[in-house]
């Protein structure tokens, strides 16, 4: 990590520092990740909000805790049709995406 003496710079041109600009490999790889554990975040603090440990979730989507664990621990990559799955029968909501262009 480069230090620029007495000059903040904001995130973006931090992550353009650090990974390249977008539409590079590393940057990419750094998107893909960085959406993955977003995810696996979201999905934890779901279920926390309903108060259910990831073995009642797990039960209810008819998946293991395990799977639940890996997927908030972004050790997991995850179907689209899981994640619906997840958040159909674990939450009782929808999932909507939507495309960056």
């Amino acid at each position: 990590m480069k230090i620029k003496q007495n000059k903040l710079v904001d995130l973006d041109e931090f992550i353009d520092d650090q990974y390249g600009i977008r539409g590079t490999k590393d940057r990419e790889t750094f998107e893909e990740g960085y959406e993955t554990f977003k995810l696996g975040v979201m999905l934890q603090e779901m279920r926390k909000e309903h108060n259910m440990t990831q073995e009642q979730l797990a039960v209810k989507c008819g998946t293991t805790k395990t799977y639940i664990s890996r997927i908030e621990n972004n050790a997991s990559d995850i179907r689209l049709s899981t994640l619906m799955r997840i958040i159909r029968e674990g939450f009782g909501r929808h999932l909507k995406l939507s495309v960056d262009i």
